[in-house]
């Protein structure tokens, strides 16, 4: 497979490739709209980009076009993966969006929304459903331990929920500035909470300095109604007390000490009174790694790459 465009790519044309590489990683074409979304640090409008694809020969070098997808040379049979994952990935949404209604509908729940390879509808043979959850500030913990329940019991229906990232309210700016967490904020698609989702694209606007035309919703949208607000302020009501509270400070600190030992080393874990994100495979990292090494295979990105 040939990685390294010609010498002579615009900046434009070489964002291009740069995007279709990426998600390359993923087996994942690209159509143009897809490829505008998500280009690759430079802005430019859905017609610049759809010309440059249309009539740049540098880019038709270095690009493959079939059956309305982009996609690097020797690497076409990845169309045909995607419209298998699209598939297998429609079978998911029904159970995604149940489940995110019962998580949304627990105490302290602020917005529940689905990230990962399910976002993309890149769903692979033994993938899971991830959620991003947002709560109250000072019950994280309780929340988290709400939800773990809601995760076991759809095991018992052979239903694997992944919620491996909860943030409080007041902890809405993620830490990690890097294009791998930049196309989790602007792929991920809110079910329920969306004024939360709002704030949390605001306080993360720095995200368009990777992906400048990404600003608007995910191309992925589930129109879903929220929830009546009473059920779950009605049950919020015993846990807003001091024993609540202790309860909060107990199974954070308990959980906290039993998942840093899991943590293998991992960089991408964290697990704050503010946050727990439960990545423990490094596979952001191994991403980015990835990315970077197709980056330095061609001299055109020397600059870029540092």
């Amino acid at each position: 497979m040939k990685l390294a465009p010609p010498m002579t790519l615009t900046q434009l044309e070489q964002a291009i490739w740069r995007t279709v590489a990426y998600v390359d990683l993923f087996d994942y074409p690209l159509t143009a709209v897809e490829i505008h979304r998500y280009l690759d640090g430079v802005p430019a409008t859905a017609s610049e980009v759809a010309q440059e694809l249309a009539s740049s020969p540098a880019l038709a070098d270095h690009l493959r076009y079939h059956e309305g997808f982009f996609c690097l040379p020797e690497r076409e049979e990845i169309i045909e993966t995607r419209h298998e994952r699209n598939r297998r990935a429609q079978s998911l949404w029904t159970e995604a969006v149940r489940y995110g209604r019962i998580m949304a509908q627990l105490p302290f729940v602020r917005m529940v929304a689905v990230t990962g390879s399910l976002a993309m509808n890149n769903v692979a043979d033994d993938a899971d459903i991830d959620y991003f959850i947002v709560t109250e500030n000072g019950r994280l913990w309780l929340t988290r331990f709400l939800v773990i329940g809601l995760v076991r019991l759809a095991a018992r229906r052979g239903i694997v929920l992944c919620p491996n990232y909860f943030v409080a309210e007041s902890a809405l700016t993620l830490p990690e500035r890097n294009i791998y967490t930049a196309r989790e904020i602007v792929q991920m698609v809110p079910l329920f909470g969306h004024d939360v989702y709002a704030q949390l694209r605001q306080q993360n606007c720095w995200a368009s300095q990777f992906m400048p035309n990404a600003d608007g919703p995910p191309l992925v949208q589930i129109p879903e109604p929220e929830p009546a607000a009473w059920p779950q302020a009605v049950a919020e009501l015993p846990l807003r007390t001091p024993l609540g509270a202790w309860l909060e400070r107990w199974e954070q600190a308990r959980k906290i000490e039993k998942l840093q030992k899991q943590q293998n080393g991992s960089g991408e874990s964290c697990f704050t009174a503010v946050i727990c994100k439960g990545h423990f495979q490094a596979h952001q990292q191994r991403t980015l790694t990835a990315y970077q090494h197709r980056l330095n295979t061609s001299t055109d990105f020397a600059d870029y790459a540092d």
